[in-house]
């Protein structure tokens, strides 16, 4: 990558089934192998079983959302878990007098929600069990009630920049 000229941001076209930015971004991250009709099978597939789980769970609490004509409950878990995991702040490494220091930096929004889904698949294939759209599923889950590997990261993340705060003032 050249040093003078700044990469374009390509535009991210929304899927066809959702019509969302963020779901298409999701598909990026999954994909392996440039498989990406795999990927998005995968991911729907998971957003199938958050549909099952909260659809039982709402027939168990009586609990309806005036917003759940718009959205489906399972798009709103995935946006849920990416803004739970979406971090804040984040360390980069900056060379100062012959010394390294971690230098923490507030993450640009978009940035930051491509760590999110990052993190999140990460978690999901570190899970065990075989079928990735059942852990993409618990992944989600989990990350959207703030437990999980990839909210851990996330608060990993913050408390290298909270114990670095004293070099803030090398920023670049």
């Amino acid at each position: 990558m050249s040093r003078r000229t700044i990469a374009k941001k390509r535009p991210v076209s929304p899927d066809p089934i959702y019509r969302s930015r963020l779901v298409s971004m999701m598909f990026s991250r999954l994909l392996q192998d440039g498989k990406k009709n795999l990927a998005r099978r995968i991911f729907y597939e998971a957003l199938e079983i958050l549909n099952q789980d909260s659809g039982s769970q709402n027939k168990e609490t009586n609990l309806e959302n005036t917003n759940s004509k718009d959205t489906p409950q399972s798009l709103k878990i995935f946006q849920q878990a990416v803004l739970h995991v979406t971090p804040v702040v984040e360390v980069k490494s900056r060379r100062v007098g012959g010394s390294n220091y971690q230098v923490p930096l507030e993450v640009n929004p978009e940035r930051g929600t491509s760590l999110a889904l990052r993190w999140i698949v990460q978690s999901a294939r570190q899970r065990p069990g075989r079928d990735m759209a059942s852990k993409l599923a618990n992944e989600l889950l989990d990350a959207s009630n703030k437990t999980g590997n990839a909210i851990r990261k996330r608060e990993e993340t913050h408390r290298m920049a909270e114990a670095n705060k004293a070099f803030a003032n090398y920023r670049f």
